[in-house]
């Protein structure tokens, strides 16, 4: 991500619930399922989807355990809670709200401006 993804940044904590209403995952395959997606338009490093993991631990949206995955491979998996679901739908009802706002403002046609240009 680079200096023009703050928008993006934003949305990672939404990303991170909506992928883990479906199924746990674990850190690396979040950040795959979400560049896969996105068609790779978002592509979080996992440097940066750890930290947001971690906080939306310490918020109590989510959970981890570890599970075995070969003889020396243990991976952490990442698990949403009831309180992450009710996040997870405060933050889509914003994300909603917000995009239909930037809809119109972007979409918007001053009419008087565009009368007076038409004269």
């Amino acid at each position: 991500m680079d200096n023009k993804s703050n928008f993006r940044r934003g949305s990672v904590e939404l990303l991170i619930l909506h992928l883990l209403q479906e199924k746990d995952y674990y850190g690396y395959e979040l950040s795959q399922n979400i560049k896969s997606r996105s068609n790779g338009i978002i592509d979080i490093p996992v440097g940066s989807l750890y930290p947001a993991l971690y906080k939306l631990i310490d918020n109590g949206y989510i959970t981890d355990y570890k599970q075995q995955a070969g003889k020396r491979l243990v991976r952490v998996y990442y698990h949403i809670e009831d309180s992450g679901l009710e996040r997870l739908n405060l933050l889509l009802e914003d994300y909603y709200s917000t995009n239909e706002g930037i809809q119109q403002i972007l979409n918007y046609e001053n009419k008087s401006a565009s009368e007076g240009r038409m004269s």
